[in-house]
């Protein structure tokens, strides 16, 4: 339920962000943050895609419209208003620089 850092792009790559999805699989309406943080002069910079988006029950939202690239070290994070009833689907195309 704290943020977390679900993927971090490797040295040499880029990561695009293709697909993130998260599924609300409870009974009750959850909550879904997403943010993309890079780290520029040793001071870390966030900027949120969604903030505590509601998801209903057994419904899903997609929480990236569009492609996201992410340079050698950025950071992927997702945070939840629920750890189990919350299931996050991505997929991130990495190409070598």
């Amino acid at each position: 339920t704290s943020a977390v850092g679900i993927y971090t792009a490797p040295v040499g790559y880029t990561g695009v962000v293709l697909l993130a999805q998260a599924a609300n699989v409870g009974t009750v309406t959850r909550t879904v943050s997403l943010s993309h943080e890079r780290t520029t002069a040793g001071i870390a910079v966030t900027t949120e895609i969604v903030k505590a988006l509601p998801i209903e029950a057994s419904d899903t939202a997609n929480l990236l419209p569009g492609k996201l690239v992410m340079e050698t070290d950025d950071v992927l994070v997702l945070e939840a208003s629920n750890a189990s009833d919350v299931k996050f689907l991505g997929s991130i195309l990495e190409t070598l620089n």
